[in-house]
């Protein structure tokens, strides 16, 4: 509905597989899996549930539908929000902290080469005002990290990424989340 979606529609096009937009709770039936894309979390949050998506699909994720979020998406997932908005809302589903835009503004986006386990090579990694994972509870599996932080974690299905794959040409962290499609 909004961010670097179509971005992640290419990468798994590129992979030999179909993709397509969420745009209502009808769309969610047809779905095997689904990738929450980066851009403004509060924005993401308000469209889910003008559009009655939120609940389905919380119930879809808590089901055990696979789901890859990155950098906002990652924010709509965790249990818990630090430096929201008031009136924000997460999906909870996440057992984690995150900090909003912890690493700064927009000029304080970086690049880094992350080490990430189930990879071979290291991955580039993209964060563009980037949340950081302030604390991970027993559940969650942390994959990489950043300067002592958790930057790629995983907690059953979910993929969560503080960083941005689908900017890269890199495919692998896409292929890493297909593996948990059924």
């Amino acid at each position: 509905m909004q961010g670097a979606f179509r971005e992640h529609v290419t990468a798994i096009q590129e992979l030999g597989l179909e993709a397509e937009p969420l745009r209502d709770p009808a769309g969610l039936d047809s779905l095997d899996a689904v990738i929450l894309p980066g851009g403004e979390s509060t924005t993401m949050d308000k469209l889910l549930r003008k559009f009655g998506l939120q609940r389905p699909l919380r119930d879809r994720i808590a089901a055990g539908m696979p789901v890859m979020a990155t950098c906002a998406g990652l924010i709509l997932l965790a249990e818990r929000v630090e430096d929201g908005l008031p009136d924000q809302e997460s999906l909870g589903l996440l057992p984690v902290t995150v900090r909003r835009n912890a690493y700064g503004r927009q000029p304080d986006s970086f690049e880094a080469d992350l080490d990430i386990a189930g990879l071979r090579e290291p991955f580039h990694g993209v964060f563009i005002r980037a949340p950081v994972v302030e604390a991970v509870d027993d559940a969650v599996e942390v994959l990489a990290e950043h300067t002592g932080r958790p930057v790629a974690i995983r907690s059953g299905s979910i993929l969560g990424l503080t960083f941005h794959p689908e900017l890269t040409r890199d495919r692998r962290l896409h292929r890493l989340f297909l593996d948990l499609v059924p």
